[in-house]
């Protein structure tokens, strides 16, 4: 017989009442029914997945260094991709009129940008901590600093950027604002250049760190963005960068660049969490990167996303001509200049999370914007992703979201 024993006590650490479920991943659930049209999820699109290339750098590094490839790696990443992040970052920031000299000791790949934000958290926030974020942010970044049990504030923030009166009246005791300048993730807006330099300058003024996220930024459809935050004063700021939006988020790689006196612990944070990023996917990334590929397969993935952009507001424009007139009588949106969402507003009266089963119902998903906020939540906001759906697709569902906001008005 087996004995008998008392029954395990697992007593869980106070962080972890701190950790909930990211409601976007809860919300894709419902996708996965069939004949589900979303304009939920912040997924690339696979059709811009260059396959052939990875395939044939597959090939390549396991033919000229097997070992080496699967074996262990220094914790601070592959060094030929950290000096390929280190000369392109330097490169984007001189196009933009901007001198950043990034040095590759200051790179560290990571796995995923969202690493990134955690090793951010880990080494910056303590309980009680005081730390900035836009109104609204990513979602992810707010999940990733919360087990450090911060006191999170949103600054108030327009399509120019953040409102720098709000940010004075909050900043000068938080260990940091955290920023995505670029076709942000959810509203799809960019900070100006007006925008970024009084934020550089009212962060300088404040001794303000800037956490700068910068996934999306080479995904605009008719002009770059203005120069970094972090180019402007890279003592004082931290760049985090992501591969999956410009080559494939399977392989979860990402990169950040740090000042020099914060990277050792960063790095000793990172080799804590997992000792390293997959050396085989970072150098598969190497490979592919190799004479100027991005240079000429991004343009193919802007092309995709402004055409699918493009095909969301003429539909919005169809199901919703009172927009202009009537803004509290109709659902409304901004124009992304780049990246890949855009951000709607319900007619007065009504609350995205009330209407999504709705929605859902007529065959269409979106994700409500309540979730992205730190406080003051907009419950008629809503995040809509043109970029995964086809044009046809993108049409039936903005007539399927019309058709439920008709039959559910208050």
């Amino acid at each position: 017989m087996t004995p008998t024993s008392p029954s395990t006590h697992w007593t869980l650490a106070a962080r972890a009442a701190k950790m909930n479920p990211s409601v976007i991943r809860e919300i894709l659930k419902v996708t996965e029914r069939p004949g589900i049209i979303s304009f939920a999820g912040g997924l690339p699109s696979g059709k811009t997945f260059p396959v052939a290339e990875f395939a044939a750098a597959c090939t390549k590094v396991l033919h000229d260094d097997p070992t080496g490839a699967l074996q262990y790696a220094a914790s601070e990443g592959y060094a030929p991709l950290r000096a390929m992040v280190a000369q392109h970052l330097s490169q984007q920031a001189a196009a933009a009129g901007q001198v950043w000299h990034v040095d590759p000791a200051q790179v560290l790949i990571t796995t995923g940008s969202q690493q990134g934000l955690d090793l951010v958290a880990k080494v910056l926030i303590d309980a009680g901590s005081k730390v900035l974020v836009e109104s609204p942010t990513y979602l992810g970044a707010v999940m990733a600093f919360m087990p450090m049990e911060p006191e999170v504030l949103s600054v108030a923030s327009d399509s120019e950027g953040i409102d720098i009166a709000d940010l004075r009246s909050k900043g000068r005791d938080a260990r940091f604002l955290y920023v995505l300048p670029n076709f942000q993730n959810p509203t799809g807006r960019t900070m100006s250049e007006a925008g970024r330099c009084a934020l550089s300058a009212a962060a300088a003024e404040l001794g303000l760190p800037l956490i700068e996220d910068n996934p999306y930024g080479d995904l605009w459809f008719d002009e770059a963005p203005a120069a970094s935050l972090t180019a402007r004063n890279p003592d004082g700021g931290i760049y985090l960068g992501s591969f999956s939006k410009v080559l494939a988020p399977g392989l979860r790689m990402g990169f950040l660049v740090a000042p020099k006196a914060m990277y050792p612990k960063l790095l000793q944070a990172k080799q804590a969490a997992d000792l390293h990023s997959p050396g085989f996917n970072q150098r598969l990334i190497y490979e592919v990167m190799q004479g100027g590929f991005l240079d000429r397969h991004v343009p193919t993935i802007r092309a995709l996303y402004k055409t699918q952009r493009d095909a969301m507001l003429l539909a919005l424009q169809h199901h919703f001509p009172e927009a202009q007139t009537q803004p509290d009588q109709s659902l409304t949106w901004n124009t992304p200049a780049g990246g890949m969402f855009l951000w709607a507003r319900l007619p007065a009266g009504m609350n995205a999370v009330d209407l999504l089963p709705h929605a859902v119902d007529k065959g269409v998903a979106f994700v409500p914007g309540a979730p992205f906020y730190a406080d003051h939540a907009d419950t008629r906001s809503m995040r809509l992703s043109f970029v995964t759906p086809s044009v046809e697709e993108i049409q039936r569902g903005v007539a399927a979201l019309a058709a439920a906001i008709r039959e559910h008005r208050p």
